[in-house]
């Protein structure tokens, strides 16, 4: 049986659930969420808390358990609270800058590369090298910070490019003079 899955998910104030058998919508102060379900699970509202039951003990009925489980506790999180992620940028005159809904990164091509930002998201930049994004799909969040670091991968050498806040870069250790 899945730990995660047995786990009910609390329903803060001010978001309402809606079930059908083969979709979950999450409304919420921040936005409305819609998922389909598999039918290898089941959902019922008890009190204030989601319950996710299994149907079938085969292995896709137990794969689905904790999936569905940890997608809408995201999808109940996402509408009441949101998600953040942050990058940064590293490398002399690398910077970053929001126009309209154009995100411009000026990483040492010859021109700028643009990025449109969906309205799904909003895009914050601090001190032109912190890049915020924030939206209330945590999978739609993190695929918009992974399209922006693949801009510019931060490199081992010199460890310029567009990382994550907090990430370790592995840097090595450049040629030695031979003399």
């Amino acid at each position: 049986m899945s730990r995660i899955g047995k786990k009910p998910i609390e329903i803060p104030k001010g978001v309402k659930i809606k079930l059908d058998r083969s979709e979950v919508v999450v409304e919420g102060p921040k936005g409305t969420l819609t998922r389909g379900i598999p039918k290898e699970v089941e959902l019922s509202v008890d009190n204030d808390n989601i319950l996710v039951k299994r149907l079938s003990d085969n292995k896709r009925g137990r794969s689905f358990h904790g999936l569905v489980r940890t997608l809408i506790a995201n999808m109940v999180t996402g509408v009441s609270g949101g998600f953040d992620k942050s990058l940064e940028i590293s490398g002399v005159g690398y910077r970053a800058e929001v126009q309209n809904d154009i995100l411009r990164l000026f990483i040492g091509f010859s021109d700028p590369v643009e990025y449109k930002i969906s309205k799904d998201v909003s895009i914050k930049v601090v001190k032109n090298t912190n890049i915020t994004i924030s939206g209330i799909d945590k999978e739609f969040v993190g695929r918009v910070a992974a399209e922006i670091r693949d801009f510019k991968k931060p490199e081992p050498y010199k460890g310029k490019g567009i990382m994550y806040a907090g990430e370790k870069i592995r840097r090595k250790v450049g040629k030695a003079a031979g003399v």
